[in-house]
């Protein structure tokens, strides 16, 4: 299978470059089952990284029109590649291959291994926000907490040492003191650090992934045949009543 995993930014463009890009396929690669192979896009501009609401919305349609791209040449599913899930519901609207989104797959896994889980996230302003996507996904009353680590996305991968000290700290605060018996990474610069184990080994619990998760529920869907639902996600009115994508937008 063919599995295309979408950067909702222009990352090989930005700070990252192009060299992250690659690593991260060839992480995501090394993570597939035998048979599936993921190709790392980014869209053409954007936000150098997505640390708020905002940041989301400014790369919603262009990650739409690249999913629909991938769709057209012959991948079998798409991954949003941020923990916001940026577009998701309108690009499952748009698309019929299964499009899966970080924190939607990695909030479900969580929330399977224990009582309580956390997650842990890049900023305080942004904790509102991952409580809402725990909401959304179904799986608030057993979110034990959000919480911070204080790094930006950009600082993440400068110093790993600090940053690994960093986040065994957080995880374990929530283990400790707000009792989570699992926690994530709400970010998918910190999942691809690919720290999971050795933090999950320090504090004691079970660390997902968010990306690997992304790519195991997109694996299952296709091996099993299954996309999202159309009476959950419609194709707009108007492309049903026949209509072009391009003619949604007043030029």
């Amino acid at each position: 299978m063919r599995i295309a995993y979408v950067v909702p930014g222009p990352m090989s463009k930005g700070p990252m470059g192009l060299a992250e890009m690659r690593r991260r396929e060839t992480l995501l690669n090394s993570w597939a089952f035998p048979g599936t192979e993921v190709t790392v896009v980014d869209v053409p501009d954007g936000p150098a990284s997505i640390e708020s609401a905002y940041e989301e919305a400014l790369c919603v349609p262009a990650t739409i029109n690249l999913i629909m791209k991938c769709e057209r040449d012959g991948f079998d599913a798409a991954i949003i590649g941020c923990f916001g899930d940026p577009g998701l519901e309108a690009a499952r609207e748009l698309t019929t291959m299964p499009v899966v989104g970080p924190c939607e797959s990695s909030l479900l896994l969580a929330a399977g291994l224990g009582h309580k889980f956390s997650i842990l996230t890049i900023f305080d302003s942004m904790v509102a926000g991952q409580e809402f996507l725990a909401y959304k996904a179904g799986v608030r009353d057993k979110l034990a907490s959000v919480r911070a680590t204080g790094i930006p996305v950009l600082d993440l991968m400068k110093r790993p040492e600090q940053t690994k000290a960093r986040l065994v700290e957080t995880a374990a605060l929530c283990v400790k003191q707000d009792r989570a018996d699992a926690f994530l990474f709400g970010c998918m610069t910190m999942s691809f650090l690919d720290l999971a184990e050795e933090i999950s080994a320090a504090v004691g619990a079970p660390a997902v992934n968010a990306g690997k998760a992304a790519l195991k529920h997109a694996e299952t869907l296709v091996s099993m045949g299954l996309s999202h639902s159309k009476t959950a996600f419609p194709m707009p009115m108007k492309m049903q009543a026949g209509q072009p994508f391009e003619a949604l937008r007043v030029a």
